[in-house]
């Protein structure tokens, strides 16, 4: 993941911003999958062959946006605690995806109610990577799964306030207007 300071840019801008990061790459064999946009940056979800130096990647990209970090993505095993913890903040500070991909990492083990809350979680954070690429039609389709997983669910998990995140989702999905929260 690259992540570019965003000064300016809108979820609307996402596949225009998706466009010029190709165009300035065309002349490597690097896969810019995806882009993101959140209030304080640009996330670029790129392959970048082994023996391509990660710099020749960010060079190209600045005439974008300034750099602000990349990140090295590897599957690691995370304690459950743990991963909760990694993916609230990723979650709080718009890293939706990255959340996303932590949380089904625990997921996949869980049963039951705790499965079907986590799998409602998730779909909040998917739901909000589609939002970053101003596709709110299917964020909201997205939410009223969440919201329908999240049906059993009350009080906290690992401090989530379960009732209020349902709350703030129902409120989207009724007046379709979309405004991101924390978890």
């Amino acid at each position: 993941m690259i992540y570019l300071k965003n000064g300016s840019y809108k979820s609307k801008d996402a596949q225009s911003l998706l466009l010029r990061a190709r165009e300035l790459v065309s002349d490597q064999t690097i896969i810019i999958r995806d882009t993101r946009v959140s209030e304080s940056f640009i996330e670029y979800d790129t392959s970048i062959p082994e023996n391509t130096r990660l710099e020749e990647v960010t060079r190209k990209l600045v005439f974008i946006a300034p750099l602000l970090e990349y990140e090295h993505i590897v599957d690691t095993k995370i304690e459950k605690d743990e991963a909760i913890k990694i993916a609230r903040n990723l979650f709080n500070t718009e890293r939706y995806w990255r959340a996303h991909e932590i949380l089904e990492s625990i997921w996949k083990n869980s049963y039951g109610n705790e499965k079907a809350l986590l799998n409602g979680i998730i779909l909040v954070a998917a739901a909000f990577v589609h939002h970053e690429k101003n596709e709110n039609e299917i964020c909201i389709s997205i939410l009223k799964r969440a919201l329908m997983k999240l049906e059993r669910a009350s009080g906290y998990y690992f401090g989530i306030r379960l009732d209020e995140i349902k709350d703030l989702i129902s409120e989207i999905v009724k007046t379709g207007n979309v405004q991101r929260f924390n978890i």
